[in-house]
């Protein structure tokens, strides 16, 4: 085979002016001064990538609450173990929070947090010596909740944070904050996958009925997301799992459920989060985001944007 060499000199060029670019000037960052305002320092940050979808989902939220559109949050128990109890509660009491959904271990953190002000074992040692998730307390006093909830026709959520109205740091449990202003909080367990499973109190019909409701109470939730926003803010299994089937019977049922904002924000990108939050349900004319990053940071960036989006808009 024969390659001739190309004759370069009459390579067809044009003036730079006519390309359509990506990057400009006026989107770049500017340095934050000390002493300077939050909102400034967000007007500083470039209008790039993650930046743009921050905004994009602080303006949603800020829209969806001034609407008084649902925003829903679904949570793993990470959010809970790094302290972030204080931001999601002020997010609640401000009205901006408007539906919880918690996978298990959420609840349990949450539960422990509210009634000794500490939580998280040390996993390794309590295994190799099978003592992990045997505290006394927290298995029984959840599992009794919820059995006399069912009784009652609660859902594990709603059983647990009313057991919690006088435990000692109720001020900064999630779930008894819920109770108190009569927000929506669910929980959903799948049998075998936390603590209180193990215990010898734990009614498996009961946990399986108080979860049942709780998905049912979910659904209702989701048949109102029209224009409203779902976080999934930890949860790489469960609450996508949970919050597909849930919008489909929200569908099913008649629903108009199509334009509305989902974000995930999580430390990776999971298979689940990524088709079941941020692409699957948004097809038919919603926005879907994966915000990437530390709970401890993205978290409170997020909802002091949206304080800032409240008052004016990004």
């Amino acid at each position: 085979m024969h390659f001739p060499p190309l004759d370069f000199s009459k390579i067809r060029t044009f003036p730079v002016a006519e390309r359509t670019n990506k990057v400009a000037v006026e989107s770049f960052s500017s340095p934050h001064p000390a002493g300077r305002s939050f909102r400034a320092f967000l007007d500083s940050l470039p209008s790039f990538l993650a930046v743009q979808d921050l905004r994009a989902v602080a303006g949603a939220i800020a829209t969806a609450v001034q609407n008084k559109r649902p925003v829903v949050l679904m949570m793993g128990a990470h959010l809970i173990k790094v302290g972030l109890n204080p931001v999601l509660i002020d997010a609640m009491r401000q009205g901006v929070i408007s539906a919880l959904a918690f996978n298990g271990a959420g609840a349990i953190h949450d539960f422990e947090l509210c009634y000794q002000g500490e939580t998280s074992e040390d996993v390794q040692k309590g295994l190799n010596d099978g003592s992990f998730g045997m505290a006394d307390e927290t298995g029984r006093l959840m599992n009794s909740a919820i059995e006399s909830g069912v009784k009652q026709g609660l859902g594990a959520g709603a059983a647990l944070g009313l057991a919690m109205k006088d435990f000692q740091n109720r001020s900064l449990s999630l779930l008894a904050t819920a109770h108190e202003l009569q927000i929506p909080v669910t929980v959903h367990v799948a049998i075998g996958t936390d603590i209180i499973h193990q215990h010898p109190n734990c009614n498996g019909a009961a946990l399986g009925a108080a979860s049942y409701t709780d998905f049912r109470n979910f659904a209702a939730v989701c048949a109102q997301l029209e224009g409203g926003v779902v976080l999934n803010v930890g949860s790489a299994v469960i609450l996508p799992e949970v919050f597909l089937k849930a919008l489909t019977v929200a569908r099913n049922l008649g629903h108009q459920v199509e334009h509305f904002t989902t974000a995930v924000m999580d430390m990776t990108r999971h298979y689940r989060p990524s088709e079941n939050v941020q692409r699957r349900p948004t097809a038919l004319g919603g926005n879907g985001y994966y915000l990437v990053g530390h709970h401890e940071i993205n978290v409170p960036l997020l909802f002091a944007a949206v304080a800032e989006a409240l008052k004016s808009p990004l």
